[in-house]
Parts: structure tokens; sequence; C-alpha cells
């Protein structure tokens, strides 16, 4: 059929897939219009430091208050100096591109946002990868070769445990996630509707993390597998969506005659204590 024929309808609409890194109570998102907290920030980490136990039968009742308690009489108790942590700013845009002629701003405006708001999840969650879980995680694959997806969630919980007592968080491709109903490895809270493991971890399934699938050092996935990693609980920040031009007439290129309208939102994703990789089949 030829397209002048055709009738113009309204555009497919979508949904972000439920489970992702902005759509799930696994993450903590914070709409923030402080600019300065979307430059990045920095904290001293919480819940890192292990918990230690004493037994000393030769305690009496004095109690040198005046003392500090690391330069006391007596065997001493070990002190934790908390490690600074940061997170660095994402920055997500969108453009739409269109002839000037039959096309308003107005429509290229929400052509961009829209485009935006249904992709960020899928393009922070790439850029989340390849900017903190391939360049910090622990590799924890043996060197038989990967795991099964049981083995790898089994692996990476318990190096999480090791360094955090906390509910962490597993990042799972999408590609590998029909994989966690198998073996019963992660159950939906009817509560919040959020997966968590058995381990009581939150669970992110990620379109973008399928888009990367890369390892440590940010190595290609070898065919038949892909990359799981665990962190600490997630906190992301969300500044407001900022589109340019701000008016009709700044978005004509007189060169081209095309409409440019650009929609940009930086996001700051901060995570805690450590980060484990594990390679597994599918």
């Amino acid at each position: 059929m030829a397209a002048g024929l055709r009738k113009y309808v309204q555009a497919i609409g979508g949904t972000p897939l439920p489970h992702g890194i902005l759509n799930t109570p696994c993450t903590d998102v914070r709409d923030v219009s402080d600019e300065h907290e979307l430059l990045g920030v920095e904290w001293l980490a919480l819940g890192c430091c292990p918990v230690q136990s004493w037994s000393d039968p030769c305690l009496d009742d004095e109690s040198p208050g005046d003392v500090s308690p690391g330069d006391g009489p007596g065997p001493l108790k070990e002190f934790c100096r908390p490690e600074t942590e940061h997170a660095e700013p994402i920055t997500l845009y969108a453009g739409a591109e269109c002839s000037a002629i039959g096309w308003t701003y107005a429509e290229a405006r929400m052509h961009a946002k829209v485009t935006l708001d249904l992709g960020e999840q899928h393009g922070l969650e790439a850029a989340f990868w390849r900017s903190k879980l391939t360049a910090d995680a622990i590799d924890l694959t043996p060197a038989e070769g990967p795991l099964t997806m049981a083995q790898g969630v089994a692996a990476l919980e318990g190096c999480l445990a090791e360094a955090y007592g906390g509910v962490g968080t597993l990042h799972v491709p999408a590609s590998a996630a029909a994989l966690l109903g198998c073996c019963d490895l992660a159950r939906e809270d009817p509560a919040t509707g959020g997966l968590t493991t058995l381990a009581g971890n939150c669970v992110v399934i990620g379109a973008g993390y399928s888009a990367a699938n890369t390892g440590p050092g940010n190595t290609l996935a070898d065919p038949g597998t892909v990359w799981l990693y665990i962190t600490g609980p997630l906190v992301i920040r969300r500044g407001p969506a900022v589109i340019t031009p701000d008016r009709p007439g700044a978005s004509v290129s007189t060169r081209t005659n095309d409409r440019n309208v650009l929609v940009e939102r930086t996001y700051v994703v901060g995570t805690t204590c450590t980060v484990c990789a594990v390679n597994v089949q599918v």
C-alpha cells in the first residue's frame, strides 16, 4: 500500500521493565534539585566495618571514663576507620530530529521527553554497569570456568555477607532472568512487588545489563555465559529533565531546516562496601 494512503495514528507506548534499576522497591530513587548533589557525592561508609566479639574474664567494675578505649590497659580492642566512598554523575540524553515542516516544537519536545522516560532505565543500567560494576568488582569465577546460576548466586551472596551485614543488591541481566526461576533463586515479595533471594537480598533485572554483559575490566562475556554482580544497597539521585532549546525558534537549523530538541537528565548512583562478580552459564 502506498505510504500516502496510510492513516497517521498515535505512537505505540511502552512500559519499562518492572524490576529494573529505577522501577523496583529495592532501589532508593531520590529526585533532587540541588545541582551540587548532581555533580557527585561522597560519604563515610556505614556498615562495612566488622563488629567484633570480646571476652575477658579479668574485667572488673571500674570504668576509666577519662581514658580513650584505644589507650586502656590490657589487650586492645580493634578499631576500624570508615572509608570515604563516592559516586560520580551519569548524564543521559535523548534527541529528536525531523524536518521543521509539519513537525512542531511541541511535538519534537514531547517525542524526546517520552523517549527519555521510556529508555532512561535501560540507559542508566548500561552506564552503571560500565562505570561501577565492571570497574570495581572482585571476580569470583573459578579457574575451572563459569558456574551454574545457583552456584553463582550463592558465591555472590557469600562474598557480600563477608563484607556487609545488611541487605544488598543482586544485578542480573534480563537475558538470564528466567534462570532465577529454575531453582527458585528469587521470589516476588507480595507486599512490595520487588524480587528477593532466599537470603533476603534484592534483585535488579536489567535490560541495560544484557546490552553490556561484560566482566571485570569490561571484558566481553564468552558465548553462552553472562556476568552477575552483587553490591550493597543502591541510592540513586536523579535530577530534573532539561530540555534544549527552551523555545521553538532556536530548535530549527537554518542550514538544514531540521528541528532538533534534546532532553538530558543527570543521575548519581551510589552503593557501598563491596562489588563482587561471577560468570555463569546460560
